[in-house]
This record gives structure tokens, sequence and C-alpha cells, in this order.
């Protein structure tokens, strides 16, 4: 039985709630001034210098130094306030699993390996290793999905045509003698398409595959989540919204209150999202303040100014009366 299921009927509230990244810590000034000047100097000597000094001087300037981490934290921000930058900053030091890549520039691979990690501790004060399913997920990953989806169902479907034609003349031309290798591929389909326990679409399957059932978008990205995210783990979720429909965004919250309440995984989530934003228990970074401040979510501009649209227009959803 599922280990997550398991904890559920047992309501052992906070029992598998895991904290495998505990801290984060990022360069300083001096660090990344160290950094940059060493990159200059591999570039051109006594005249080096800096094509591109991304991600240095985007935190420090906000007083973000280092980050606590919950097992549910989120990153909240405008667009260019470092959600994702920290994200890929996580996975690269991490060496986490991901399939989209990413554009990190010349000082990324430097300013990682200045990062400073630690991990947790489990109920024995041991600490916790980083668990070796986790991964990075994106929205890119997510559309990469559908499409190879997509291009494998293509494939399956030109061979299921050109199978159907194979299936008829197997199952009712002449037979096939065995005479060795050279013939054992039509030999053995032949058998394959006069077994009396197998069908047509059986057969087709077999010799086809079976077609990946994709729904629309939002269904897909919603089954992506519940396929991908295993029982204690760590994720990086970078705006996992996207694709989703409301409803939907609110099943995919459903599901990450209830893999880190109860199953053993560890969330950290870039997000524009005011559904995921309201993440029970979640701590919450707003990197539009400067210095960076934790708050509610109640509290951050972007879900402010959803509660101010809907408030303005209240009385277009009260019915009569209300």
């Amino acid at each position: 039985m599922d280990a997550c299921f398991l904890c559920y009927n047992r309501k052992n509230e906070g029992r598998c709630r895991m904290v495998y990244l505990e801290k984060f810590i990022l360069p300083d000034e001096e660090q990344e001034y160290v950094l940059a000047r060493r990159r200059m100097a591999e570039n051109g000597g006594p005249l080096g210098y800096l094509d591109n000094g991304y991600p240095c001087g985007l935190f420090p300037q906000r007083g973000l130094f280092e980050l606590d981490f919950e097992p549910i934290t989120i990153f909240c921000g405008g667009n260019g306030s470092g959600k994702s930058t920290l994200l890929n900053a996580i996975a690269q030091k991490l060496q986490l699993k991901r399939i989209a890549p990413f554009n990190g520039g010349e000082m990324f691979a430097p300013y990682c390996g200045a990062c400073v990690y630690r991990t947790g501790f489990n109920d024995e004060g041991e600490p916790l290793a980083i668990p070796a399913g986790s991964r990075s997920l994106t929205s890119d990953d997510i559309f990469e999905y559908m499409l190879a989806a997509r291009t494998r169902n293509e494939e399956i479907a030109e061979d299921t045509a050109q199978g159907k034609e194979d299936y008829a003349s197997l199952k009712y031309g002449e037979n096939i003698r065995f005479t060795g290798w050279e013939n054992y591929e039509k030999f053995r389909l032949q058998v394959l398409a006069r077994t009396k326990s197998l069908s047509r679409r059986k057969f087709l399957q077999k010799l086809a595959g079976k077609e990946i059932r994709l729904r629309s978008n939002g269904e897909t990205a919603l089954y992506f989540f519940d396929e991908m995210l295993q029982n204690d783990t760590l994720y990086l979720l970078d705006e996992p919204e996207n694709s989703l429909s409301p409803q939907m965004q609110l099943e995919v919250k459903a599901l990450i209150e209830r893999k880190a309440r109860y199953c053993g995984c560890q969330f950290i989530i870039a997000t524009h999202s005011p559904f995921l934003l309201a993440l029970d228990r979640a701590k919450l970074y707003d990197l539009d303040t400067s210095p960076v401040r934790l708050k509610h979510w109640w509290e951050l501009e972007n879900t402010r100014a959803y509660f101010e649209f809907f408030f303005a227009n209240r009385k277009l959803f009260q019915k009569d009366g209300e």
C-alpha cells in the first residue's frame, strides 16, 4: 500500500513533514566581487572583462543572503525578481535532476559553487541526505511532455494503420512456415494474429504500442504532476500553475499539501498563482520587497490586486438580497 495513504489513515499529522534542505546561503557582496574579478582575469588577464555578471548583484542589494526552508517554501515576486534564479541555483548546487535546460551565463557555475547549503535532521538527530529522486520541474517540462506524447501518438497511429493491413494478411493469408531466423519475425506475428485470445486491438497494441491518453492541456498538466510527484522527495517547482485553470490550480494545491503533510515531500516553489501562494503552512519570501521579507499570502501586492478587483465587482457575484 502507498506509504502516503498509510500515513493518512493513521492520522499521524506531522510525522511525515520533512525538511531535506534546511538552509541555503548565497554569496555576499565581497564574495561576488572575488568571483567576478577571478572570471575577468580568466577572460583577459590584467585587461580582463566580464560579458555577463548574472546572477551577481541580484540578491545582496536586497539584503538576501540566506534562505531557511519548511516542508513548503514559496518564492513570489514579479518578473525579474529572481524567483527562477534561486530555484536554478539550488538545483545546480544540489545537482538535482531536471529536464528543461536554462541559460545561466558565464558566472552561474562559479556563483553556485560559492553557495552553501545545510540539510535537515531526522528524528534521531542525524543529518538527512537529499533524496536521490529529487528534481526540478518547470512549466516547460509539461509542454515537452505533451509534445513528446503527441509525437509518439502520431507514430503509433501510422504504425497502427499499417498494422491493420498486416493483421488481415497474417490472419487470413497464406501460412508462413518457419525456416529460420530470416523469417522468424513474420512467423511470430502470424502466430500472434491467429491466437484466439488476442483481439485485433490487442494485436495492434503489441505491434505499434499503446497511445498515451491526451487530455486538455490543463488536464494533462494535472496528470503530469500526479504521476511525477513521488513520496519522500524534494521538489523544486517553477510556476507549476501554467496551463492550469483556477479549479485545477486548486487541485494541484491540494496535491502538494497532501504530499507535504503525509508523504514526506518537501517543496520549494516559484509562483504567481494566488491559489498556490495560499498553500497551507507555507513559508513565503516576497522578492518584490527590499530587503526581502517573509509575508503572509494575503499581504502580497499580487494577491491584493486580485482582492481589490473582485471586491470592486462584488455586486456582480451577489444575488439580490445578499
